[in-house]
């Protein structure tokens, strides 16, 4: 029977990510799991009932990780619907999901998993989708320029400079990741309307 701790749970499925991370999805044992944890052995075989759960369970986490704080949501609701405003939210976008890197190669790694298991691969479908569906409400409330089609535009291009920022840093300094950022807004929102021309 699983335990109930919440607390205790949340602390094993942080440290799953961090074995995910490090060592990819064959290393993501229940004993790794404690000893990243510093918790005794068969803690979390308590926790969960088999390793897929505390793979989806891994991947959940990430994603509420991720979220952004309430004042970034706020500054999103009472700043100018503008360019320079759409550009300063995505390159926080991109700086908050690269700091959390561990989380974002976790999810690289329950990704290619997937791949293999298709019960994972109808949970994390399911999850994305509905991630994809809540940045896409999100943005049309927030009255900033742009159809459900850029959104999910800038999302895929995002991720893939997100990718190489945590696998490859070197192949895009910083300066050039933020003038790609400006760029993808310039091209995808604003359909090439540059800083200096009108919108």
């Amino acid at each position: 029977m699983a335990r109930r701790n919440d607390e205790r749970r949340a602390a094993l499925v942080d440290a799953a990510i961090e074995v995910l991370a490090r060592e990819g999805a064959r290393g993501l044992t229940f004993r790794a799991v404690d000893t990243e944890a510093g918790v005794p052995t068969g803690t979390a075989s308590n926790y969960f009932a088999n390793r897929d759960e505390l793979l989806t369970q891994a991947g959940a986490r990430v994603y509420e990780r991720l979220q952004p704080d309430e004042e970034t949501i706020e500054g999103t609701r009472t700043a100018p619907h503008d360019r320079e405003t759409y550009v300063r939210l995505m390159r926080e976008l991109v700086g908050r999901v690269s700091g959390f890197r561990t989380g974002y190669l976790a999810l690289l790694e329950l990704r290619l998993e997937a791949t293999r298991r298709p019960a994972l691969r109808s949970i994390l479908t399911a999850r994305v989708r509905a991630d994809v569906e809540q940045n896409v409400s999100f943005h049309e409330a927030s009255g900033l320029p742009g159809d459900a089609t850029a959104v999910k535009l800038l999302m895929l291009t995002l991720n893939w400079l997100i990718v190489e920022q945590l696998t490859l840093p070197e192949v895009f300094p910083e300066e050039e990741r933020e003038a790609l950022v400006a760029a993808a807004v310039d091209r995808i929102v604003f359909a090439g309307s540059g800083p200096d021309r009108p919108l």
